[in-house]
């Protein structure tokens, strides 16, 4: 099991693998965030706790939601507004960083 946390620990996400590849995306808002997406089915995610301390932002063509933890401010997720999205973004950096050295990274330019 790989946990990804945010600095305080009251987000946590856990994945059943580590990623192989994370997106270093630069569009307007992940460049700013600093984060590395790594992207699983919403099944394969578990976020503890079951109703996090997270404040969402949507932006744009209002596709995802974005979340963050109100403690300590760190990026930790995304989850698609449309349920038939099958895909969610979990903030590598906030994996152990053995974890994310094993990833290859992807270059985006994002919308």
């Amino acid at each position: 099991m790989i946990r990804a946390s945010c600095h305080c620990g009251a987000v946590v996400l856990e994945v059943d693998s580590p990623p192989v590849e994370v997106t270093d995306c630069h569009c307007s808002i992940c460049r700013r965030y600093g984060t590395l997406w790594a992207y699983y089915a919403p099944e394969r995610v578990r976020v503890l706790p079951s109703d996090p301390p997270t404040d969402v932002y949507v932006w744009g063509d209002r596709t995802l939601e974005t979340h963050r933890c109100r403690n300590c401010g760190c990026v930790s997720h995304w989850v698609a507004i449309d349920p038939g999205v099958d895909l969610m973004g979990v903030n590598a950096r906030l994996m152990d960083p053995e974890v994310l050295s094993a990833a290859r990274t992807r270059y985006s330019d994002g919308p």
